[in-house]
């Protein structure tokens, strides 16, 4: 049986016997009218091909279901991870969510706080981009609506989860050293606050164990071009002949891949048998990571519990959940778990 059309939801609010107020207010909670309308709204439903503009229904409140996700780049895999794993929480819980991204430039950063703020979200996610991001604009957008910081943050009081930097990176210097040689460690720019917590943290815990920390760093600017920066530089070092170790942990996994392809371009075997050359570490267990040659040993960040957390502690200030505001810590470090694979 071919379906009753309607264009507008005062031709389907006609066509249910309803007000448009009365289908409005099923649309907001289907639960808010009585049982017998939602009865008949919802076998009306069944019968027409008629679907609410739920995205211009939003606009026009003053609170809309909108989530803002903000992240420096879907093409990073962590982010990626992140987005689409947010998103289906989200959209579960009943919010519409928008993600924008940044690109790693900090005027595209601040434009999508803006644009965030005219879809008059209801309150939003955000990976900031850190050392470039402008705080006057997270200032302004903490003002209007609940903001929740993931992976880094801004300086102030806004919630944030985030990894253990210290206890993750701790446990797989440990482990390089009692595995084989003392590990080097490979730095990136210092885009955000992750950066100089994981430097700072194998410098500890090499000392700790009675090693002396030996540090590459990065000669590339500001960039989020990790791969390019570790492939570069690791070319690099191998043609002058500077590689004096055998074992490299890495700031990151993109790094990572970058410095694995170098090496495998200078004809270098990478693995922990005796026989290799190199062993090549890092940290993040991005989705790729496992699937490099060979795949890579790497201490993976909890995705799992940063999305769980993340939005719980979004719908306790949105006041979604049985939560009091008060319970919610202002900052929630998560350990990481060591991912044992050949690259090292």
């Amino acid at each position: 049986m071919e379906k009753l059309t309607h264009k507008t939801m005062e031709d389907f609010a006609k066509s249910c016997g309803v007000s448009r107020p009365t289908l409005s207010k099923y649309f907001d909670d289907p639960t808010s009218v009585k049982p017998a309308t939602r009865a008949l709204i919802e076998a009306a439903l069944r019968a027409s091909d008629y679907q609410p503009n739920l995205y211009a229904r939003n606009l026009n409140r003053k609170r809309t279901r909108n989530i803002g996700i903000l992240v420096p780049a879907l093409t990073d895999p962590f982010y990626a991870e992140m987005v689409n794993r947010l998103e289906l929480r989200l959209r579960g819980e009943g919010y519409w969510p928008i993600v924008i991204s940044s690109h790693g430039l900090p005027e595209l950063e601040a434009e999508a706080v803006s644009t965030m703020l005219s879809l008059k979200v209801a309150g939003a996610i955000a990976a900031p981009l850190g050392q470039k991001s402008d705080p006057r604009a997270f200032e302004k957008l903490t003002q209007n609506v609940p903001l929740v910081y993931f992976d880094t943050y801004i300086e102030g009081n806004t919630p944030f989860i985030g990894n253990n930097n210290h206890q993750s990176v701790s446990i797989i210097v440990e482990y390089l050293c009692r595995s084989g040689e003392a590990p080097v460690y490979f730095d990136i720019p210092h885009v955000n606050h992750n950066s100089p917590e994981r430097l700072a943290s194998y410098i500890a815990t090499m000392e700790a164990s009675g090693h002396e920390p030996k540090v590459i760093k990065t000669i590339a600017p500001y960039t989020w071009d990790f791969e390019r920066v570790g492939y570069e530089q690791m070319d690099g070092m191998l043609k002058a002949g500077k590689l004096s170790f055998k074992t490299i942990l890495c700031a990151n996994d993109r790094l990572a891949f970058g410095v694995m392809a170098a090496a495998f371009a200078h004809g270098l075997k990478i693995g922990r048998k005796k026989a290799d050359d190199l062993r090549i570490a890092a940290h993040d267990d991005h989705p790729l990571s496992r699937y490099t040659c060979p795949p890579l040993t790497t201490m993976a960040q909890d995705f799992a519990s940063m999305t769980v957390s993340s939005v719980d502690t979004l719908l306790t200030l949105l006041g979604d959940t049985d939560a009091p505001v008060h319970t919610i810590a202002s900052k929630v470090s998560l350990d990481g778990t060591l991912v044992m694979r050949q690259s090292a």
